[in-house]
């Protein structure tokens, strides 16, 4: 069977974006198709100024709602990242194999670096090295697939070097993943900043939609999207990516095509109602079973318990031999 590795970083309350570009194919495809570890990647979230309370509040609501959304520890391996020590005893051996040119064309580090120097930051070395982190939580389970959005595409190719090069240099230790992305609504954008990701660390949240807003506070951001000028609903990404984006939005919420829904519509207004009763819908039940997990958090410590043991046992062996392979004495 397939393995398959992916992870949310607990930065910020999860989003629509988060649910459509990933969650939902994790629950409705990737748990019952693959072998499959999804992991709150809460070491990923120091690489940034941070509250660490804030970082364990967001962790464990991350969890959470990764169950709500119906991942199924019985189906899957449900675990938080920093539980398990492979990870951070692998990316240091990735370290040595990267190099500080691929590292500084990442994308996310040039943006993310230029972020914190103009807020008068300085810029972490985790944030330059994180993308090897990443790497590291996909090779030390032998993953063959990775779901990510297409902002992560480039750390993806980056494993698949890091991979390849290590067993080049070293012998075979390591599989060379793929990634892969969901077809419809893998970036899901700012219903403000329809250029922008709707990403769930922004400052302002007017134009994001988080996965525990309620129905009327889901309805008035929907309601309050930018659009673009002219009238006609036409599926435009370029010229119009307002509407583009509710279109995507009510075509992965409730089935179609944006293309075909487009022609549904003759005006904004009735398009935006239908997407925002869509996305009420959709996300109802996610918030309800995220009550009934929140009323019993020792439920959810016993899943990640126990998913990062099954977590650590597939790891393990991996990364030993990795110690191996590249000259260190066996502990």
């Amino acid at each position: 069977m397939t393995r398959i590795f992916s992870g949310i970083k607990p930065t910020g309350h999860l989003t629509l974006g988060n649910y459509l570009g990933a969650l939902r194919r994790w629950v409705e495809v990737d748990q019952h198709q693959s072998d499959a570890l999804f992991s709150v990647v809460d070491l990923h979230a120091l690489t940034m100024e941070h509250d660490p309370a804030r970082v364990r509040r967001l962790s464990r609501q991350a969890a959470t709602l990764m169950l709500a959304a119906g991942l199924d520890p019985e189906r899957c391996t449900v675990f938080v990242q920093s539980h398990v020590d492979e990870h951070a005893r692998l990316s240091y051996l990735l370290e040595c194999t990267a190099t500080d040119g691929e590292l500084r064309r990442m994308i996310q580090y040039k943006e993310k670096g230029t972020q914190a120097r103009a807020t008068g930051q300085s810029v972490r070395v985790s944030l330059l090295t994180y993308p090897v982190l990443m790497a590291a939580d996909i090779l030390a389970y032998g993953a063959d697939e990775v779901p990510v959005g297409d902002d992560q595409a480039q750390h993806v190719e980056l494993t698949r070097d890091l991979a390849v090069r290590f067993n080049q240099r070293y012998g075979h230790t390591f599989t060379v993943p793929k990634a892969t992305h969901p077809p419809v609504a893998a970036r899901v954008m700012d219903l403000q900043d329809p250029t922008s990701k709707m990403g769930k660390s922004h400052e302002s949240g007017a134009g994001i939609v988080y996965l525990l807003d309620d129905a009327d506070m889901v309805r008035k951001k929907i309601m309050r999207a930018v659009t673009d000028s002219g009238r006609e609903v036409e599926y435009d990404r370029e010229s119009r990516p307002g509407i583009a984006n509710l279109l995507e939005i009510l075509a992965s919420c409730a089935g179609g095509n944006p293309n075909e829904l487009a022609g549904v519509y003759e005006s904004y207004g009735a398009l935006k109602k239908d997407t925002a009763e869509a996305v009420v819908e959709l996300l109802r039940p996610v918030r309800e079973r995220h009550a009934e997990l929140a009323a019993d958090p020792g439920h959810v410590d016993d899943v990640l318990r126990k998913g990062a043991e099954r977590a650590r046992g597939m790891a393990r062996p991996r990364v030993d031999a990795a110690y191996r392979a590249i000259g260190l004495l066996p502990a």
